[in-house]
Parts: structure tokens; C-alpha cells; sequence
């Protein structure tokens, strides 16, 4: 199936890839040009650890997670598939944050140095437990089979919502961590300055926001939201079709019949509807 405006999609898809690589590279270099490199010993070298795997995972995995669905090659693939996938590329981001907070408390503990003080370690720590919850929530209910159709449709507006304000927060947090190393690292007066590492660092923090910014616009697209299943139609419960299905879902090519004959196929058709992902027509 065609998508409307494939090479503006195709763009910013190629230039949120690439924003986001060079938010990785750019990270890494940082800690190993300018942050002495990384290692897990207790020391500044562990904390290193921290921002790379934020930015990598929390970062680019998971706005790489957020816009699966958007992908029109993947449309053909079951939609089993997609949610293992998107399910899976944020399990993988969960899993580096949690080990990013593990280096921090660490090398905070080694060197006796107070934990959970800062704005940035409060909203932090809020946002990965929110994340870890959200993941959870939406294995249990989206890509497990126990959950109600009726359940799936009343939470998915609440994980849609959450899942982009969570990513919001995670970028936000980002950069009062970057600027708060910054202060340490360099300390008031050397960071205003404009030293080299604070220039890069600072276009690092840009770089973050750009990747965040093309993210959210591709996510937020409806021409770009993945077709519904032919054969799953979610009904209202006054009777009509779910916005934005297509009429097509629906035969009317006996249209001499008479009006008792094709009220009685209608409501048969009705019984009749498979309702497998209900809800789902959002990109997460």
C-alpha cells in the first residue's frame, strides 16, 4: 500500500537516523576525548558510562521504537511482529537505563558523594520507573491475548499520551544531566568561557533536540499512520465504524436488494466483524 507523501516521510526518516547516529558518536566522543574514556571501577571512568548509554538507549532506541509502525515496509509483516518489535526495541532501551543508573549510584557510593539531590537525579529516576511501567502496562495488555478489546480501546489513548511524554521527559532530562556535568566538570567559570568541550557538549545537547523534534513530527503525521487490517474494524458502540476505517471494508455490490434484505446483512456482518486490534491505529 502506498503512503501519502513517501519521499517527505522517506526524508525525515533518513535525517532523524542520522541526527540520532551522530547524537551516539557525538556522546562517545565526548567521554573518551574530553572525560578521560570509560571503564567500571568506581570512578569518573564508570560514570562515563552514563550518558552513553542513555543517550544510546533512551534516546535513539526508543525513538527508534516510538516510529516502527511508521515504517511502510513493515505495513505487509503481521501485526504480531510489529508489537514484538516495538515491545522489544524498548525493552532493550529500559534495559540500558537501568544499567546507566547502576554505573551512577556506584561511582556516587565509591566516591561518598549524596545521591538523589539534584532536579535532573529526581526527574531522572521518576522518568525511568514511568518507563519501566509503560512497558510493562503495554506488554501486558497490547501483545499478551488475556486483555479485553474493550480494556485495549480505553487504555491505548493513555499509553499513546504517555509513551510521547515520557520520551518528552527523557530528552529534557538529558540535557540538565549534560549541563549539570558541564558545571562539575568545568565549574562555573570555565564553562563560561566557552571552552572547547563545553561548545561540543552543548552541540550535542542541540543535536538531541533536533532528533527529539523529528521524532515527534513524524509520530504525530496521520498520512503516515499505519493502514488498518482489512478484516479488523474496532465498531462504536453506537453502532458506526471506528473513524478512519475504510468504507471499502464493507461489500455493497448487491445494491438492488431490498432495504429489509440488506439491513438483516448489515446487522449480520456486524456479529460477524473480527475485532483483533482493537485501538491500535497509533504508532506505539
Amino acid at each position: 500500500m502506498a503512503m501519502d507523501g513517501y519521499r517527505g516521510f522517506l526524508g525525515l526518516l533518513v535525517s532523524a537516523l542520522l541526527v540520532g547516529f551522530l547524537s551516539v558518536l557525538f556522546t562517545l566522543i565526548w567521554v573518551l576525548h574530553y572525560r578521560e574514556g570509560l571503564g567500571w571501577d568506581g570512578t569518573a571512568l564508570e560514570f562515563n558510562w552514563h550518558p552513553v548509554l542513555v543517550v544510546t538507549g533512551f534516546v535513539f532506541i526508543q525513538g527508534i521504537a516510538i516510529i516502527v509502525y511508521r515504517l511502510p515496509w513493515t505495513w505487509k509483516c503481521s501485526k504480531l511482529l510489529m508489537k514484538s518489535i516495538h515491545a522489544g526495541l524498548h525493552a532493550v532501551a529500559a534495559i540500558l537505563a537501568i544499567i546507566s543508573l547502576v554505573a551512577v549510584f556506584d561511582f556516587h557510593n565509591a566516591k561518598n558523594i549524596p545521591n538523589m539531590y539534584s532536579l535532573h537525579s529526581w526527574v531522572g529516576l521518576t522518568v525511568v520507573i514511568l518507563y519501566i511501567l509503560q512497558l510493562l502496562l503495554g506488554v501486558s495488555i497490547f501483545l499478551l491475548p488475556w486483555a479485553p478489546l474493550s480494556l485495549r480501546a480505553l487504555v491505548m489513548p493513555i499509553h499513546v499520551y504517555s509513551g510521547l511524554l515520557i520520551f518528552g521527559t527523557v530528552i529534557a532530562t538529558v540535557l540538565m544531566g549534560v549541563t549539570e556535568k558541564l558545571f562539575f566538570a568545568l565549574n562555573s567559570s570555565g564553562y563560561s568561557t566557552s571552552p572547547p568541550e563545553g561548545v561540543f557538549t552543548n552541540t550535542l545537547g542541540l543535536l538531541i533536540v533536533v532528533f527529539g523534534a523529528l521524532i515527534f513530527w513524524i509520530v504525530t503525521r496521520p498520512q503516515w499512520q499505519r493502514p488498518k487490517e482489512p478484516n479488523s474494524i474496532f465498531l462504536q458502540p453506537n453502532g458506526g465504524a471506528q473513524e478512519g476505517v475504510e468504507g471499502s471494508a464493507i461489500n455493497f455490490s448487491n445494491v438492488d436488494k431490498s432495504d429489509s434484505e440488506l439491513n438483516n446483512e448489515a446487522a449480520a456482518r456486524k456479529r460477524n466483524f473480527i475485532v483483533d486490534e482493537a485501538g491500535q491505529r497509533s504508532t506505539m
